[in-house]
């Protein structure tokens, strides 16, 4: 490329604009900087130091000095808010739109702040119809989210499947999962009106959202074996493994049931030891060790017990063990054998006090503690937080 020495000419040129520019935005800068009132940085300094108390203080002597900032009051806002004093917030920003010389981006951002607070304080009428007034593009995706909340919360489904579907049409992130939920949530309340048709076609929508909704096929089975159509059942409950296999334990005493409601409990007894051999879950070895102890007696629980202890250690199972050890010898009843049946009871009572006997499915959201699976976790609401697996508190 050849060099073209009038670039020489040109650089000290461009060297002054940009030091002019420089200078210009510099003076911009301190003349804002100047204009804000000193309240305003002692309260950032508050804010820092999680001092909100005195940060309120602040920035309500900072507003009071400088009441045409917006971005004060909203900061002021946002504190109450925080601070659950949502009635201060509220009326904040109502004074706010009662000033008329607001332009209409700046009302648009303080109607905004009013719905939040709204939502805050649980006035959800209020605050619906504000977030439904925010059409602005700046305002669109966080005004779904916060209506999508309050569909949930009232269980509005049919609203909260418009809301998330547009929200992931605008935002690109995926709300398959909670679509799908949405649909089972109208079917249980379908099935609930003995409106079987209209609950099997918002599964069936279920599963088109999201194909490994596993709450879908669980109620769909549910509706089988309701209906005493066992083979569908199985059938239905049986594509679980092929979505999610983790959730085999949930649905293993049904499947046990429907089973024996058509005389082929050593079948179902039979796929639950291959699901066991397969994903090795401990609440199938629950109900596979409880069944067996049932149909076969506790010898052939024990067998399976103490197989399953070979493979993985787990004080749970060695209890399972001493517990079909001790009835076998009860029915023997081998008054020779007194002095073991006394032993085996002992460690039984001193295995059962080291493990405890509660478990808990814990949110991986908010670590709320439940004693039954929830689809939605009762504390913070989020879907398929509850794993499908129980832990000893």
């Amino acid at each position: 490329m050849e060099f073209e020495f009038w670039w020489l000419l040109a650089l000290p040129l461009f060297f002054s604009l940009g030091w002019l520019a420089a200078r210009v935005d510099l003076k911009q800068l301190l003349a804002e900087s100047t204009a804000l009132p000193a309240a305003y940085f002692k309260g950032l300094n508050f804010l820092i130091t999680n001092q909100h108390d005195k940060a309120i203080e602040a920035f309500s002597e900072a507003v009071q000095a400088n009441t045409d900032s917006l971005e004060l009051h909203f900061a002021l806002g946002s504190l109450f808010r925080k601070r659950g004093e949502v009635d201060r917030a509220i009326h904040l920003h109502l004074s706010l739109l009662d000033k008329k010389d607001l332009e209409p981006q700046q009302k648009l951002a303080v109607t905004a702040e009013l719905a939040q607070d709204y939502l805050k304080a649980g006035l959800l009428d209020r605050a619906e119809e504000l977030f439904e007034s925010l059409d602005d593009d700046r305002y669109r995706q966080p005004a779904l989210r916060a209506l999508l909340e309050i569909y949930v919360r009232e269980r509005e489904w049919e609203r909260a499947i418009k809301a998330a579907t547009e929200l992931e049409r605008l935002s690109g992130v995926p709300f398959r999962v909670e679509v799908a939920h949405y649909y089972c949530e109208m079917a249980v309340k379908s099935k609930l009106a003995n409106d079987l048709h209209t609950a099997r076609f918002e599964l069936e929508q279920a599963l088109n959202a999201n194909k490994n909704c596993v709450r879908a096929n669980v109620l769909l089975g549910d509706m089988e074996a309701e209906a005493d159509a066992h083979k569908e059942a199985i059938s239905t409950w049986r594509r679980i493994e092929f979505q999610q296999p983790e959730y085999l334990g949930l649905i293993a005493p049904k499947l046990l049931s429907s089973y024996r409601a058509l005389n082929q409990t050593a079948d179902g007894l039979a796929l639950l030891q291959t699901y066991l051999q397969n994903y090795k879950l401990a609440s199938l070895i629950n109900v596979l060790y409880e069944a067996t102890l049932a149909e076969k007696g506790p010898e052939s629980a024990a067998i399976l017990a103490r197989t399953e202890l070979i493979k993985m250690p787990s004080l749970s199972v060695l209890d399972q063990l001493l517990q079909a050890r001790t009835i076998a010898l009860k029915q023997h009843n081998n008054n020779s054998e007194n002095t073991t049946f006394n032993d085996i009871q002992l460690m039984q009572q001193t295995v059962r006090h080291a493990i405890g006997n509660k478990t808990a499915y814990h949110c991986v959201q908010c670590g709320f503690k439940a004693k039954y699976h929830h689809w939605q976790c009762p504390a913070c609401n989020a879907w398929e937080a509850l794993p499908a697996e129980p832990t000893t508190i």
